[in-house]
């Protein structure tokens, strides 16, 4: 028998169009799935978090290649739900995508767990630490802790920055089995200012990471500071995060401990951390 269609007079023409889009899909022997009005929410959400400005509905139209009538309800509805912040006709991402990535779980946990001592490491060390993690591509901070001087260098909670040629990066990558490392650099991100990385010597740099157990070089994004990073590990010594200390030196008569000294208080710390976190190898 036929298949026949049941068409709601005044259904959504985009959603008309999707159906017919997986049935025809269907018919030709792929199952694929199609959302445009996700992909379209998506592409707000992903445009205004590029954005240094708030931008009007015109100006995402224009960005995104779509008319206004297209956006308008999608524009409106994440305004409602609270990702969106409105001023004068113009958008900002609001701070719920933040919150919701923090509500999760693994990072809940990893992040309430990892404070205290971070504060510690801040204070034994004067110098500012942060916990970074792999997503996607990229390397993201989910905690930091400004140094007890004065003054502190330090990346901010949030801040995205390159796997391949930061200290952080390659201790997220060398803790890491072939192919998973192999997946991870074949969705690299570059991000801005990054310098060209020779595919080689970027391997034998992993591959010197895993052997020390740590990454120890001068920054490649700022003159004058030399990045320490360690691994947290979890249960099964499955790689979670790195434990980072940009060292900047002072060079007045206060004597605050050496770049050696710190890189003793890093180790010890990001042992201790891995031990908590359910590994049962990493430092001993």
């Amino acid at each position: 028998m036929p298949r026949t269609k049941k068409i709601v007079p005044d259904a959504d023409l985009e959603a008309v169009a999707e159906v017919s889009a997986i049935d025809s899909a269907a018919d030709a022997g792929k199952v694929r799935y199609a959302a445009p009005a996700l992909d379209k929410g998506l592409d707000i959400l992903e445009l205004l978090s590029k954005s240094e400005q708030m931008l009007t509905l015109n100006q995402i139209s224009r960005q995104l290649g779509r008319s206004v009538n297209e956006i308008f309800r999608m524009v409106v509805t994440l305004e409602q739900r609270g990702y969106l912040i409105a001023d004068n006709d113009q958008y900002r991402l609001s701070l719920k995508l933040f919150e919701l990535a923090h509500n999760n779980q693994p990072i809940r946990s990893l992040v309430s767990t990892a404070l205290p001592h971070m504060r510690e490491l801040a204070n034994r060390t004067m110098q500012s630490t942060h916990l970074t993690v792999y997503e996607a591509g990229r390397v993201i901070v989910v905690a930091q802790v400004d140094s007890p001087e004065r003054w502190a260098f330090g990346l901010k909670v949030g801040a995205l920055v390159s796997l391949t040629d930061t200290a952080s990066g390659h201790v997220l990558l060398s803790f890491r089995d072939e192919a998973e490392r192999g997946r991870m650099l074949a969705a690299h991100v570059r991000m801005d200012g990054e310098q060209e990385i020779d595919h080689a010597q970027l391997l034998r740099q992993i591959a010197e990471t895993q052997e020390r157990g740590y990454s120890r070089m001068e920054s490649r994004q700022i003159r004058g500071v030399v990045n320490l990073s360690y691994p947290v590990l979890g249960a099964n010594d499955r790689m979670l995060a790195a434990l980072n200390v940009p060292y900047i030196e002072r060079i007045d008569k206060k004597v605050n401990p050496s770049l050696d000294e710190v890189q003793i208080i890093v180790h010890e710390i990001s042992a201790r951390l891995s031990k908590l976190m359910g590994s049962s190898s990493f430092g001993t």
